[in-house]
């Protein structure tokens, strides 16, 4: 049987069905709905750079500056934002919709390796960047209480527990944790002193950042089995800093901070643990 017999054969019928067909779909397309913020799936990349202990003006000219003169020669990029604040640089690039996010990724880590060489030595690790949707918003804050621990090991809690947990669940694209708490230990120096030793603050900071070095330590090979050595000498406690020796002179320790004393802290006006001229106690940063 041929399908198109009976509109052969009935011409008018068939004409009719047409313009019935074309009204109807003048109609609902007059009645479709059109939505001021549409799904689209732009290609986004935000870059997180962190220095703990900058000061905005200083995180802007070290790492912003040089990360956005490596970004701005990426193809296909369309807006470049950042965003200095207090010991942390975040950078967000949007390119055209013709760019597949994959390729404009590639680019970018090409972009940090390029950068790599004008950006600090002190920085804790390099920069991370990840995919993010600007047209998207928390759907949900989860705040994190305690009346038996302390709030740091609350904070540690939720960034090696909670977070990778629910990063898991299916459909969820990013979970980032806000306001933590991590310890620190602050050290007030006295400049005055340090230079009568003729030495400088980046002598201080050296042999700090050498006294809590966590790296290798060898092994031993032996006939038969082989031993590696483990041991962690990273300082925990304010007390442990007080071995640490700054300057050597022929051999022996020519200096160390708590040589003299001082019965309080003039910086915070706490008691400092004689015979001490710095000022240790844990913080927050």
């Amino acid at each position: 049987m041929n399908i198109s017999a009976p509109f052969i054969a009935r011409p008018v019928a068939t004409s009719l069905l047409a313009v019935a067909v074309l009204l109807a779909g003048a109609l609902g397309y007059r009645g479709l709905p059109v939505s001021a913020l549409p799904q689209v799936d732009f290609p986004t990349i935000q870059i997180t750079t962190q220095l703990p202990g900058a000061n905005p003006d200083t995180v802007a000219s070290l790492i912003t500056a040089p990360l956005e003169r490596q970004f701005g020669q990426i193809q296909g990029l369309t807006t470049m934002t950042s965003t200095s604040a207090e010991g942390t640089s975040q950078i967000t690039l949007q390119f055209s919709l013709r760019r597949k996010i994959e390729s404009a990724a590639q680019d970018v880590q090409a972009g940090i390796n390029a950068a790599a060489g004008t950006l600090p030595a002190s920085l804790p690790y390099p920069p991370v960047y990840a995919k993010v949707n600007p047209a998207d918003a928390p759907i949900l804050t989860i705040a994190l209480l305690s009346d038996n621990i302390t709030l740091d090991r609350v904070s540690d809690a939720a960034d090696t527990l909670l977070q990778p947990k629910l990063a898991e669940i299916d459909g969820v694209g990013q979970v980032s944790v806000q306001g933590r708490m991590r310890p620190a230990v602050r050290v007030r120096v006295n400049p005055a002193r340090v230079a009568s030793y003729g030495l400088s603050m980046d002598d201080v900071r050296l042999a700090i950042a050498a006294a809590n070095v966590n790296g290798a330590k060898g092994g031993f090979d032996g006939p038969r089995q082989a031993i590696a050595l483990g041991a962690n000498d990273q300082i925990t406690s304010p007390e442990a800093y007080r071995g640490v020796i700054v300057a050597w002179r022929n051999g022996a320790p020519s200096w160390r901070p708590w040589s003299a004393s001082a019965p309080s802290c003039r910086a915070c006006g706490r008691p400092c643990r004689p015979p001490s001229r710095w000022c240790w106690w844990p913080t927050a940063r």
